[in-house]
């Protein structure tokens, strides 16, 4: 059972782990051991997530999100499957945790007189910058 938070938990019959050869440091060993972890979550299907919070998963552009709603996490950082088991599992709830609280509103807000003003002078100086540049008498 991996839990999310208080009232969300994902059973182990959700995750599905695949364990494959990482690269890296370790020498042969490396070449004979199955060291590296990829954790695939069903995000469209899975029952633990409440709707809203499925949607935002899905709304996220995460590269680690397929084209059918499987997000798959591949962790080989360490040398050993137990502890590249655990990195995965804890990105995949770190990656729920970012979207359980929805975004903040934006209140849209007008440029102050300010900084209109600021604007509209910066434009005038850069023009006469650009003025100056041309032969003498041309413009004047």
């Amino acid at each position: 059972m991996l839990t999310i938070s208080r009232s969300i938990h994902i059973p182990e019959s959700e995750l599905v782990e695949r364990f494959l050869r990482a690269d890296g440091p370790g020498g042969q060993h490396v070449n004979r051991t199955e060291s590296a972890v990829e954790l695939r979550f069903d995000v469209i299907n899975s029952p633990s997530l409440p709707e809203a919070l499925r949607t935002r998963v899905l709304e996220r552009a995460d590269r680690r999100l397929t084209g059918e709603g499987v997000l798959v996490i591949q962790a080989r950082r360490f040398r050993d499957q137990a502890r590249n088991r655990e990195d995965a599992r804890d990105r995949l709830v770190e990656i729920i945790r970012e979207v359980l609280q929805p975004p903040a509103r934006r209140i849209a807000t007008k440029p102050t007189r300010g900084s209109k003003e600021r604007r509209l002078a910066g434009k005038q100086q850069r023009g006469q910058i650009k003025k100056g540049r041309g032969r003498p008498g041309l413009h004047d």
